[in-house]
């Protein structure tokens, strides 16, 4: 089978994916002419996605600071949230510090950060 090879490709295939999600729907016989190709076709995206567009997991200084933003918060305020001193936040904001196991739980639960982002897994 090919694979698409670049951006070109990856967007023409998708312009062509587009077109035929306008015309399959879930009642489509899945020997019909237009099901084939768009299931052949959006298998070739999702290879090409996986190896050119893997999405990273966010930092924890970058939720944080998306935290920080969602709740109104300066470093002020999100120290005194998670009782520690407005230094230490700016070192978890500058990436040179990470947080205790005992301040990693307040930001789980105050913050609702995932506990693999507060655990770099």
């Amino acid at each position: 089978m090919v694979a698409i090879k670049n951006r070109e490709q990856y967007e023409r295939t998708c312009e062509r994916v587009e077109e035929l999600l306008a015309v399959v729907d879930n009642d489509t016989p899945v020997s019909d002419k237009n099901y084939v190709e768009l299931d052949l076709l959006s298998g070739l995206v999702s290879e090409y996605e996986e190896v050119y567009q893997t999405i990273n997991s966010p930092t924890l200084p970058e939720i944080l600071r998306l935290r920080m933003a969602e709740m109104g918060l300066n470093q002020k305020g999100l120290a005194g949230l998670l009782n520690v001193s407005p230094s230490r936040v700016s070192e978890y904001l500058n990436g040179t510090s990470e947080p205790t196991l005992k301040v990693a739980r307040e930001m789980g639960k105050k913050l609702a950060i995932d506990p693999h982002i507060l655990l770099g897994v």
